[in-house]
């Protein structure tokens, strides 16, 4: 293994590392439930409904209210979008990166077809009537000088969506796309509540009117705390990287310092939004695990090179200035009842679960723990060294699997597989056994559907990923969607009832 930092110097990282750490490790894990939020969205979108109602407008023809409807929905939801970014531990820490992210891009999806909607619906019975006029009058909507502001928000949400599906494909860099993506969404929702306020059938009524400056202003404000305020606070506190070692090709672990000394509480498994110089700034900053535990007085990642900004990530030099945004995530084991702990680690997934593993060596755990490590070849695995040596302090045992072993390889061969985590679950309470996993999509839902098979709570099987795109789907994927489209079948009962209401 190569590294910046000299032997010397290693042993004081060393020593730095392993010291017992200020931070307390049962740092509060906040945040609201998910029954809490799903409650909490449904009330702030369907208090609209219920004002617009208040307001005692006599209602129009059922397509013109329901085109209102879905008007008033998609303002509401647009806004919250902001909020359920999961940037945010006090809505959003209880339940994770992975709902967080699903559940926005289910919102988004939702959001779009109200808003490609909201228009066109209000044109239908004068298609019925006259398609010729129809056409004349959709064609006044967007074209008229008092829907200018209307034409703007839609088309902004239009090319929000796009571009989220065609990042890809365009080759845009993450920073330009979330750069981008927060500034068609401010323009979405700045010209989105200019036209509901103008042009809307009940903006008059000074409730409605202060529901949309209160959500606009919310929304807006997530913007300046996320950009301005913790950007300013990437100055105000800085850290500085002490050590960059490689610990598998393309894969490395960077320790940082929090220069003014204070404590950093959180818990194993979590994570933080990282941005170094000379981009100190939260516009530029990437998720990443921790892997360290809180115990240790620094705070340690491992990154893999992978994108713009992690191909040169092993290139950082000693005493690089880095801005962290953290902790977040509920990829934890200090909250969850459980007498026995399985953990699973694919590829770069080895952040959180070193974390995990060393707080549990620190803590002086005692309850029996299983890990599998999997990873393509053997130059690309991570941790078996520190991982064994673990034995000595634990109730532990371990499997390395790899897909292309050389023809030395002493460990497991092939993918983890039924027949492994069996072997891996021997003699474990299944009901009272906690998975948690982390890397690959594939890995992560195939093994949670597995153990869901073979006995195990699936309120004790977890995983974490951080991309967009959904890839495969487990079972608790599955179900979450269902969840998600109660959420929407919610939404679709209140735009009737406010169509239907005369």
């Amino acid at each position: 293994m190569t590294g910046q930092a000299g032997t010397g110097e290693n042993q004081a990282i060393d020593t730095a590392r392993n010291a017992p750490g200020r931070a307390p490790p049962d740092a509060p894990l906040i945040g609201l439930s998910g029954r809490a939020l799903a409650l909490g969205y449904v009330v702030i979108v369907a208090l609209g409904l219920a004002l617009a109602v208040a307001a005692g407008i006599p209602p129009d023809h059922s397509w013109g209210e329901a085109a209102t409807a879905l008007g008033i929905i998609a303002l509401a939801m647009m806004a919250l979008q902001f909020l359920s970014s999961g940037r945010f531990r006090g809505l959003t820490g209880r339940i994770g990166i992975d709902r967080s992210i699903a559940f926005h891009r289910w919102a988004a999806r939702i959001l779009l077809i109200a808003v490609v909607l909201h228009p066109l619906l209000y044109t239908v019975p004068t298609f019925m009537a006259d398609p010729a006029r129809g056409f004349d009058r959709l064609g006044m909507m967007f074209l008229g000088e008092r829907a200018r502001t209307g034409l703007i928000a839609w088309l902004a949400v239009i090319a929000i969506v796009l571009l989220a599906v065609l990042r890809d494909r365009l080759r845009m860099p993450y920073e330009a796309w979330r750069g981008l993506h927060a500034l068609l969404g401010a323009v979405a929702l700045g010209f989105g509540t200019a036209h509901a306020l103008a042009v809307g059938t009940y903006a008059g009524a000074v409730p409605m009117q202060i529901y949309w400056y209160a959500l606009a202003g919310a929304a807006l404000a997530s913007l300046v705390v996320v950009h301005v305020w913790r950007g300013l606070s990437f100055r105000r506190d800085p850290w500085r990287l002490v050590s960059t070692v490689q610990k598998a090709r393309g894969l490395w672990e960077l320790t940082f310092h929090r220069i003014n000394g204070r404590p950093f509480p959180y818990r194993a498994g979590q994570f933080v939004w990282l941005a170094t110089a000379p981009r100190r700034h939260t516009l530029f900053d990437h998720p990443f695990s921790i892997a360290s535990s809180p115990r240790e007085r620094d705070l340690r990642l491992i990154i893999k090179e992978a994108g713009d900004y992690t191909g040169r990530i092993g290139a950082l030099p000693r005493d690089t200035l880095a801005g962290i945004d953290g902790p977040h995530g509920a990829f934890t084991a200090t909250d969850k009842d459980a007498d026995a702990i399985l953990l699973l680690a694919g590829g770069v997934g080895i952040a959180p679960i070193m974390g995990l593993l060393r707080d549990f060596a620190h803590a002086g755990e005692t309850r029996p723990i299983r890990v599998i490590v999997a990873a393509g070849t053997a130059d690309r695995l991570v941790g078996r060294a520190e991982i064994e040596a673990m034995r000595d302090k634990l109730d532990l045992n371990a499997w390395f699997v790899l897909d292309s072993p050389p023809d030395d390889w002493d460990g497991e061969t092939g993918i983890v597989d039924e027949a492994l985590l069996k072997r891996a679950l021997e003699g474990l309470p299944l009901a009272r056994t906690l998975s948690m996993a982390c890397g690959p999509t594939a890995f992560m839902t195939s093994t949670a559907d597995t153990l869901i098979d073979l006995g195990l709570d699936r309120d004790n099987v977890h995983y974490e990923r951080f991309d967009y795109d959904e890839g495969a789907l487990s079972r608790l994927d599955i179900a979450q969607r269902w969840r998600f489209r109660a959420l929407g079948a919610a939404l679709l009962v209140g735009t009737l009832a406010f169509a239907l209401r005369g």
